[in-house]
């Protein structure tokens, strides 16, 4: 006799349901919306590693310490931005930028290999945690995010220009954890079981 799994729930229906669970995340809370194309990529990384509540515990992990090397390049990039505003190899700004990204991300990914949940299956997750990241900094206008001032936090001055990379980290690292959920929550609502065939 083979056993064999099945979902109760096709996973046409499954994936629909869970797309609505996720809006209210994404439209409902104002200034605190979760960017949901991020949500929906950590989604996706749930599948890859195997669609098991196991696989949390490397994704979970790596994705944040992913957004928080985002973070660690941007203050970096900020700093040196802030220093040398007029340096430029075309536009003002773009040679500090791209010393500071250049610097920053081989720090980083160098670092990569004293951290073992980045390693192996978790790498993915961490370079979409910096993905995500960057992306939470960048999007909107110009190079500060719209979500500079997410959920309402707001630092004037200096100090709030160096902690831009913070804040606009937030959305990220709740769009991973709302991923991570959406994907788990996907698979338990297939409601899998073993039938013989």
């Amino acid at each position: 006799m083979v056993v064999e799994t099945k979902n109760t729930v096709p996973m046409w229906l499954a994936v629909a349901i869970t797309v609505v669970v996720s809006l209210p995340f994404g439209l409902w809370f104002d200034a605190w919306n979760i960017p949901l194309w991020a949500a929906f990529i950590v989604w996706a990384e749930y599948f890859v590693l195997g669609g098991k509540p196991e696989a949390l515990k490397t994704m979970v992990p790596a994705y944040v310490l992913g957004v928080v090397g985002a973070a660690f390049v941007l203050f970096i990039m900020v700093a040196l931005l802030k220093a040398m505003p007029d340096l430029k190899l075309v536009k003002p700004g773009d040679l500090p930028i791209a010393i500071a990204l250049f610097i920053g991300f081989c720090l980083v990914i160098y670092a990569m290999k004293f951290v073992p949940v980045v390693n192996g299956a978790g790498t993915l997750c961490f370079f979409n945690g910096i993905s995500m990241g960057l992306a939470t900094f960048f999007v909107g206008t110009g190079v500060f995010s719209h979500y500079v001032t997410y959920g309402g936090i707001s630092i004037s001055g200096d100090l709030g220009y160096y902690l831009t990379p913070v804040i606009t980290s937030i959305p990220a690292i709740l769009a991973g954890l709302l991923g991570a959920f959406l994907g788990w929550f996907n698979v338990t609502i297939l409601f899998p079981r073993q039938v013989a065939k």
